[in-house]
């Protein structure tokens, strides 16, 4: 009946995922996905799609995602996947803690309240700034480099070995074992 032109009649079948294709094809999307849903598993790109046509556009990136787990290598689902998730509406927070989005907790170090709402606990971003430790990577530092992987591997190897000595993780020499 699908193959004729009455996607319709499809529909009276007792497999889900032909009446789930049969209810996609005559526009009935809402009815589509769920005789995917009660498909199973071997019917999520046409779940996928479905999702998306009824406006469910994450879950319907989700649903690509699945198929694309289990196939990276289908171009039609990743191109699909890309065209679905540019209708997802894009979530943005500035973070004040781990976690947390302005707005939801303050942007400062109140000490009657803290961001978790316990009182008098301070905001780790209050308490102490990472300083950076390094180099910056200038024109003039960069001059100061030798062009010679095996010499950056030696150096690379023999500050290691330093590191684990420093610790006691070398093995003393063993003896003569004869």
């Amino acid at each position: 009946m699908l193959r004729t032109g009455v996607p319709g009649g499809a529909a009276l079948l007792n497999n889900p995922a032909v009446q789930g294709l049969a209810l996609y094809r005559s526009g009935n999307y809402e009815a589509a996905d769920a005789a995917f849903a009660e498909a199973g598993r071997g019917q999520t790109f046409n779940r996928a799609l479905t999702l998306a046509a009824t406006g469910k556009h994450a879950l319907s990136v989700a649903y690509f995602d699945a198929v694309l787990f289990a196939n990276p290598a289908d171009a039609e689902a990743r191109t699909l996947r890309d065209m679905v998730d540019k209708m997802v509406a894009k979530t943005r927070g500035d973070s004040v803690a781990p976690g947390r989005l302005a707005g939801h907790g303050g942007n400062s170090y109140h000490p009657e309240k803290s961001p978790w709402g316990l009182p008098g606990t301070p905001d780790p971003e209050w308490q102490r700034k990472i300083t950076a430790r390094g180099y910056v990577a200038s024109a003039s530092w960069l001059d100061t480099l030798i062009d010679d992987p095996g010499e950056f591997l030696r150096l690379r190897l023999a500050r290691e070995y330093e590191r684990r000595a420093e610790l006691g993780l070398i093995r003393p020499s063993e003896g003569d074992p004869w």
